[in-house]
């Protein structure tokens, strides 16, 4: 094996990635004036209420799985627990 870097191993490169991300999404929030919008709830007619709604969720999704894991964690040793009566050394 190499141990040349990878692409996401240059800093320039992941900053290049990152900003094509905040360009996307920037676009797809202004798309939103575009196109007409028939929704079930009034709510659904406001300008940028699908990004909105979709950023809230998603932090509501990584705060939640971080409680979740204080709930689902185990010990490092769960699955080979230790044996008292053995002597390895």
């Amino acid at each position: 094996m190499s141990d040349d870097p990878r692409w996401l191993d240059v800093a320039r490169h992941v900053t290049w990635l990152v900003r094509g991300l905040y360009v996307t999404c920037g676009l797809a929030f202004l798309a939103d004036l575009f196109y007409a919008k028939d929704g079930h709830f009034p709510v659904e007619q406001w300008f940028g209420f699908y990004a909105a709604f979709g950023f809230v969720v998603s932090v509501l999704l990584v705060l939640t799985a971080k409680q979740l894991r204080r709930v689902l964690r185990r010990d490092e040793d769960y699955y080979e627990p230790v044996d008292e009566g053995r002597d390895d050394e």
